[in-house]
């Protein structure tokens, strides 16, 4: 019985306490909501602003329908009162201008004075009533008609300085506002960058923040993030990227403007001039200073997780380039090992020449990632080493196209041959002066020679022609053009007689000098083999 007396006002405490914590809840709940519907009312000061404050009594004696769309409801820079004739000298644009009417006494006309306030971009006149005269002229309400002012009455009881008080708190508690959303939205997007894929879940609270659509796009101009992901065609995407890349080639900074099919996108990079890292794009036409310190702060955070990323992906490129090492002694066990998986065989390699290593593993990373594309990259002194599986060997042509690059590719080969490749690859790159792909199976079907043009070559058979090229310089004659002709009638007399127009003892004295000069025995054949390596090697 006594336990029964105890507990039972314990329990009634406890309920009440729970029914105050109720209460205090929804208290607190529509004190935050009316806080909330304060500042979204505070969000534009505008003349429907003024309007709807009851203190003022402030009446809109304009027929709204009668004026153009939005006309109340444009932003007002400030409120100024005058009863000058012409007070536009000291007028500012986007302001409601005040007045008693005195000057209309004077002979002011109503259609120049009007005129004069639409000319200077006044969004609103009021009309002080009871202070100079009752009412409002029919004249002033025809012509702020006709110009599309709003023209609005201001009681006796209401001082014109107690209208520009109302608006100067209303651009206050409107900077309040902002601020206020600046700081809550900076707390909202340093919480969303501790989350697991932070860089994902600060884009995604920006756009909602903003209300807007955001888009991420990384160093080879493509899209990494977006949110919210169907608010913006693919045409309008793909346009996006080309500028995208068309920044990040250039390595142009700061913010840029964009129209596509009359949406307009505001552009910001990523990074630092020289190692930008990607760019943010946002569906909007202007950003106040508050948001834009908002988005400066997201582009602060973009930079710190990719360079984090980008240090990673440096470790792994390290990482690579030291397995490279080990596949070029043709073993992929230690590779496999690593990696967990390589390309299946047989396999493609190829070195791709002045590649900008990050965008290009980048992409690969991406391709992987979304088609599951088997590959590996490493850098190497001649370019980048990629090695993939022949069914993916149509990739090289459009990673030769995105990036404009040279790149030289290898035969079908097995991971036991991996140096043979990596050397056929070698070899077509050195074949290869412009953008795209060369096989070695292309240099290999063009001749033995042709692979042997390179410039130490040329630079030994230059020097080994050299005594016959001056011996011709000095006599104006021509053995060189004689050896030629003979060699290429197969060491035959007559019928390179015949083509030289000379006599085939005349030719035969050629030779035979040519040969002195040179140190070389014509008679057998393999000097004459070396001769013609040397005339094709040498020739210009």
């Amino acid at each position: 019985m006594g336990e029964r007396t105890t507990g039972a006002p314990a329990a009634a405490f406890a309920g009440l306490y729970n029914l105050i914590e109720i209460i205090a809840g929804l208290y607190k709940r529509r004190r935050e909501s009316e806080k909330e519907q304060d500042m979204d009312a505070a969000e534009q000061p505008t003349l429907r602003a003024l309007l709807s404050r009851r203190d003022l009594g402030l009446s809109l004696i304009s027929e709204e329908s009668d004026l153009p769309p939005g006309a109340v409801d444009r932003p007002l820079r400030w409120v100024h009162s005058s009863d000058l004739a012409d007070p536009t000298p000291f007028l500012a644009e986007d302001l409601a201008l005040l007045t008693t009417g005195t000057q209309f006494d004077a002979g002011t006309d109503f259609d120049v004075y009007v005129g004069r306030l639409s000319d200077r971009g006044v969004l609103g006149l009021g009309f002080g009533t009871d202070v100079h005269r009752a009412g409002i002229p029919d004249e002033l309400v025809i012509e702020c008609a006709r110009r599309g002012i709003p023209l609005f009455e201001v009681p006796y009881r209401t001082p014109f300085i107690a209208v520009a008080r109302a608006h100067s708190e209303a651009i206050a508690a409107q900077a309040y506002a902002r601020r206020s959303w600046a700081l809550d939205t900076q707390r909202a997007l340093a919480l969303a960058a501790l989350r697991p894929h932070g860089l994902d879940a600060t884009v995604a609270e920006l756009g909602r923040r903003l209300g807007v659509w955001v888009g991420m796009y990384d160093a080879s101009g493509a899209l990494q993030l977006s949110h919210p992901r169907a608010s913006v065609s693919t045409d309008r995407l793909t346009a996006l990227g080309e500028r995208a890349t068309e920044i990040l080639t250039r390595g142009l900074e700061a913010g840029q403007s964009l129209t596509i099919d009359e949406q307009t996108f505001m552009l910001f990079t990523v990074g630092r001039g020289g190692q930008l890292r990607g760019v943010i794009a946002l569906a909007v036409d202007a950003l106040d200073s508050e948001a834009r310190t908002v988005v400066t702060s997201v582009i602060a955070m973009a930079g710190l997780a990719l360079e984090q990323s980008d240090q990673l992906a440096r470790s792994r490129r390290k990482l690579n380039s030291q397995l490279l090492s080990s596949l070029l002694d043709d073993d992929a066990s230690l590779a496999r090992r690593v990696l967990g998986s390589m390309p299946s065989a047989p396999v493609v390699v190829a070195v791709a020449a002045d590649a900008p290593a990050g965008p290009l593993t980048d992409w690969w990373e991406r391709r992987r990632a979304e088609h599951g594309t088997a590959s590996f990259l490493a850098e190497s002194p001649e370019g980048v080493v990629l090695c993939l599986s022949m069914d993916d060997e149509a990739l090289l042509d459009e990673i030769a196209i995105r990036f404009g690059i040279r790149i030289g590719a290898s035969g079908s080969e097995s991971y036991d041959a991996f140096s043979r490749a990596h050397a056929q690859a070698l070899a077509a790159l050195r074949q290869q002066s412009d953008a795209g792909v060369f096989h070695f199976a292309d240099a290999a079907g063009s001749s033995i020679l042709s692979a042997l043009a390179t410039d130490e070559a040329r630079l030994v058979a230059e020097s080994r022609l050299a005594p016959l090229r001056d011996h011709d310089a000095r006599s104006g004659g021509d053995l060189e053009g004689s050896l030629r002709v003979w060699l290429e009638h197969d060491a035959k007399a007559e019928p390179a007689a015949a083509a030289l127009g000379v006599h085939r003892h005349t030719l035969r004295s050629r030779i035979a000098q040519a040969g002195a000069l040179l140190g070389f025995d014509l008679s057998s054949f393999p000097a004459r083999a070396e001769l013609w390596t040397l005339l094709q090697t040498a020739r210009d």
